[in-house]
């Protein structure tokens, strides 16, 4: 019975030893990793987490990070991952649409995760204080897992769709164990590895191909809370990366940093894998070519664990396709109606298999959307060659992918109609050579009041995560409509 935490326990027991993470000069093994998230389990119990309930994390890439994630689970909690990033207003829409029982975070989220748990009436630590840590080491560890079933929730992910606010993705333990065996298989990833952990935690793609994946293993992550590629760049050498996983935008800066450097010795990297959005051919090129290692793209979303293709590793490589699908997962390419579309025709990604989501958080409106005879309909459109790779061609949906993270158009339009001037607002993805697309604004205002867009651009900066906000703020008299009234974003891409 898969359950994430007893890969932990099975990996101390044989392993104990093996550097588990690695933060610069700090180092976890094992052994410490699952004593300390024992201690964790043991903590949430007695402030009376339950199983099932719901613990959010609102922490960067550290080792407290993998110790309460683990912990929670341990105790039959159900994780609930958080860009630190957040303003308040986010954190306590996603927790309290959960019904999160706490929120656990470090100092540089402290101010904004305890407005949020102060205004739901909830608890929140700061895992990284002093206090915290002298009260873990005075806690009995839970000497026990609480049982979880294989379909029962390990994480929600609260992912930006393109109506609205954020949906609760509900991934049972199935669906990770699952996901994070296929990629082990396939990117051959073993105890003896080391894994570059610039990947956020808070997101499937981190979570699942980094740490879940390395402690299914024994590998060891190396930790960078925030990317800066040159620092990148230092870690890779300094410890002897074997595994580079990261989204286009991290490859173009390490090339860029590489070149600043005047070259990188990065002989121990033996694979790259990308994913998050679409890796330019060009970039993919060249990052072979001055890394010396393959680079492996593969597709997935927060809905799927994530992975649903991977390039090859080993036999026929496509530059430029998601790959073919990773073992026990299904892919078709579908019509509206959700039939087959004929081959060689443009259809939308359908998804079926162990890692697809239970469904969303108390959205059965959302999942009847969603899914069409059990089959998740990705929302991606892609075509399908006569060897069965995939290449994605453009996408249905509004969403904006902003170096890697979703940007729903409508949570960015909605904050802009709260400002006094505005009248109408539309947000649009516009391309960008790092970061693949940015948000762009265009806005109508209201007749007879006056504003500028950096007066807007900054009203909205302070009320979202800093990768939410639009770059760029277009005044125009009036947008574009149809006949209904529509705004036609289409038609703003050229203004």
């Amino acid at each position: 019975m898969p359950h994430l935490a007893r890969n932990l326990v099975h990996t101390a027991e044989t392993r104990p030893d093996r550097p588990a993470l690695r933060l610069d000069d700090q180092v976890l093994d094992y052994r410490t990793l699952d004593e300390r998230s024992a201690r964790v389990a043991g903590l949430l119990a007695a402030e009376g987490v339950a199983p099932g309930d719901r613990v959010a994390v609102m922490l960067p890439n550290i080792p407290q990070f993998a110790v309460v994630y683990y912990g929670a689970l341990r105790a039959g909690a159900v994780v609930v991952p958080m860009n630190p990033l957040l303003k308040a207003a986010e954190i306590a829409y996603s927790a309290g649409d959960c019904g999160a029982r706490t929120v656990l975070t470090s100092a540089m989220s402290l101010p904004e995760a305890l407005a949020a748990a102060t205004e739901l009436g909830i608890t929140c630590t700061d895992v990284t204080a002093d206090d915290f840590t002298a009260t873990l080491a005075s806690t009995k560890p839970s000497s026990t897992l609480v049982e979880r079933a294989d379909d029962d929730p390990a994480v929600i992910l609260y992912t930006s769709g393109t109506t609205g606010r954020p949906k609760g993705a509900i991934l049972t333990h199935g669906n990770l164990h699952s996901n994070a065996e296929t990629v082990v298989r396939l990117l051959d990833i073993t105890g003896d590895d080391t894994v570059f952990g610039g990947l956020p935690f808070f997101h499937v793609f981190g979570q699942t191909c980094g740490l879940n994946a390395a402690v299914l293993t024994g590998a060891c992550v190396t930790l960078l809370p925030r990317f800066d590629a040159a620092t990148a760049l230092r870690i890779l050498t300094r410890d002897r990366v074997t595994v580079m996983e990261g989204v286009p935008t991290m490859f173009v800066a390490l090339l860029a940093a590489a070149e600043a450097a005047g070259g990188a010795n990065l002989d121990t990297v033996r694979l790259a894998a990308s994913g998050g959005s679409a890796m330019p051919v060009d970039v993919l090129h060249r990052f072979e070519a001055v890394f010396g290692c393959p680079v492996v793209e593969g597709y997935g979303l927060s809905e799927t664990a994530p992975v649903v293709t991977l390039g090859a590793l080993h036999g026929i490589r496509k530059p430029g396709s998601i790959g073919t699908p990773v073992d026990g997962v299904e892919v078709r390419l579908i019509d509206d109606e959700g039939k087959d579309t004929p081959e060689d025709a443009v259809g939308e990604i359908a998804v079926r298999g162990p890692n697809v989501m239970r469904g969303y958080w108390n959205r059965p409106g959302a999942d009847a959307a969603a899914f069409t005879d059990g089959w998740f309909r990705t929302g991606d459109l892609a075509r399908r060659d006569e060897d069965g790779h995939y290449f994605i061609v453009d996408r249905k949906k509004d969403l904006i992918i902003r170096g890697g993270y979703n940007v729903c158009p409508r949570e960015i339009e909605e904050v802009l109609y709260t400002h006094p001037a505005v009248a109408e607002a539309a947000v649009i993805g516009v391309p960008h050579d790092l970061h693949g697309e940015e948000v762009c604004a265009v806005v109508a205002l209201k007749p007879g009041t006056a504003t500028t867009s950096d007066e807007l651009r900054s009203y909205v900066r302070a009320r979202v995560a800093p990768y939410k906000y639009p770059r760029t703020v277009r005044v125009m008299e009036s947008l574009p409509k149809g006949p209904t009234g529509k705004i036609l974003k289409r038609e703003l891409s050229a203004v």
